[in-house]
């Protein structure tokens, strides 16, 4: 009957997202988020959130209340939140946000539209407004010549931070336009440098096109390795080194400009202290780590420049138990919230979660672990220096070349999470346009 949008609730829909999955249909869905089954055309979900309810019923229970109360779930007080893909529309994800307002605000009254009465008009350019910070919206290519992939990460596809965000960008490339177009592999958990010299040289001799060695550990390697395979194109990073200096020409280089989202992150942290003191759990002071720290320093700084920034950094980028012990130590020296990247995260954001601290993520999004306090996440996005890695093969270029994610060229994108108030995120997002369109310079605080 063509219709090229759906929508529907209770458990049936299963059947209908798979068709629609099937037909590159969009659907939006209700009760749960149901992206899992479908991130492709999941485009956006009202998620009942019951956590409220039940707060409230074990308080009263406690006190001696056994019922004789009602409970409605509803946009003010946070028992439907609304969820959107990341892929979504800006301007149709900044409509609903404004309706959502309206719906709040009691400037609209939804029973009035569903019976049919006049309903306020949307106010013409405010559904844009806070909403497009100048960031280049990620677009697919209509085509790409069939493509291997390989890729040798230090931890694992699930570490909820560098090595999955790689993956997952990757995997993404893979689903969209199908194995028999981009052919992925992958070998992970190589924190030895040998195991790791060994497979990026397997992959080498296995015929793909891109090896990508995910770590700055891996460089001596490759440009050991790199020489032997001509044909191949290498990369790795956090680094701005191609190998230039010594004669290699076939490998590119790396760098996400955490500096850039940390200074986001960092005026959202100077916005949500309470105690005056935020807290950083970094893994060691170098590459993408130290610039995400040199960026939040400034981040903070800019929006208010007494709070003060702990630092620590734990000397690993793995041991979940160290970070932990971090977080902890920061938070009994008064920080309110707390930032920190690298795989050991989990075990910081395990001690927020407990102890109801803010987090503020980077590389993945963590709200998996815990949605409640994770506010806003600075994630990498690698599919657009993917796509230039391919886009440069097929120019003849098979490296030499330095590839940065950026605010603006979307390689770095900030997610704010449905509990972090709007003037937060307004401000936030100012932080982003400025710094997209050059009107704030980051310098880098001496520590």
């Amino acid at each position: 009957a063509g219709a090229d949008v759906l929508t529907g609730s209770a458990q049936q829909v299963v059947g209908a997202i798979g068709v629609a999955k099937d037909k590159g249909i969009l659907w939006i869905g209700t009760q749960s988020d149901q992206s899992s089954l479908a991130p492709d055309i999941v485009v956006a979900s009202q998620v009942y959130n019951w956590d409220g309810p039940f707060k409230d019923m074990i308080a009263k229970h406690m006190a001696g209340v056994m019922g004789g109360e009602v409970y409605a779930l509803s946009l003010e007080n946070g028992g439907l939140v609304m969820k959107y893909a990341d892929w979504a529309d800006k301007d149709a994800v900044a409509a609903a946000e404004q309706v959502k307002q309206m719906i709040i605000d009691g400037k609209l009254n939804v029973m009035d539209a569903i019976e049919g009465k006049e309903v306020p008009a949307m106010e013409e350019g405010q559904a844009e407004e806070g909403m497009e910070t100048g960031a280049a919206a990620f677009a697919y290519p209509e085509s790409l010549d069939p493509v291997r992939i390989a890729m040798v990460l230090p931890s694992t596809i699930t570490d909820l931070a560098w090595s999955q965000s790689l993956y997952d960008s990757v995997k993404d490339l893979q689903d969209h336009y199908g194995a028999d177009v981009i052919d992925v592999a992958y070998t992970e958990n190589m924190w030895n440098v040998t195991d790791a010299a060994a497979a990026i040289r397997d992959y080498a001799d296995a015929g793909y096109d891109i090896v990508i060695a995910h770590g700055a550990q891996y460089g001596a390697s490759l440009f050991e390795i790199a020489p032997d395979y001509p044909d191949t194109s290498f990369a790795w990073g956090t680094t701005t080194n191609t190998g230039e200096e010594e004669g290699v020409t076939n490998v590119f280089a790396y760098e996400p400009r955490a500096d850039e989202g940390g200074y986001v992150l960092g005026v959202i942290a100077a916005m949500l202290t309470k105690s005056g003191i935020v807290g950083v759990v970094g893994p060691v002071d170098a590459g993408d780590a130290k610039l995400h720290v040199d960026g939040f320093i400034a981040g903070v700084h800019a929006a208010k420049p007494d709070v003060q920034v702990n630092i620590s950094f734990t000397g690993s980028f793995g041991d979940t138990a160290l970070a932990a012990e971090a977080a902890n130590t920061h938070i009994a020296a008064g920080a309110d919230v707390l930032t920190g990247s690298a795989q050991q995260v989990v075990g910081a954001i395990g001690v927020c979660k407990e102890k109801n601290v803010p987090w503020l993520g980077i590389q993945a999004d963590q709200s998996s672990v815990a949605p409640d306090i994770v506010m806003a996440t600075d994630l990498y996005d690698w599919r657009p220096t993917i796509l230039k890695m391919i886009e440069y093969r097929s120019q003849g270029v098979l490296g030499g070349e330095v590839l940065q994610l950026t605010l603006a060229n979307g390689g770095q994108r900030m997610v704010y999470h449905e509990n972090l108030p709007a003037e937060i995120v307004n401000a936030a997002k100012a932080a982003e346009k400025g710094l997209i369109e050059g009107s704030i310079e980051i310098k880098a605080e001496p520590r």
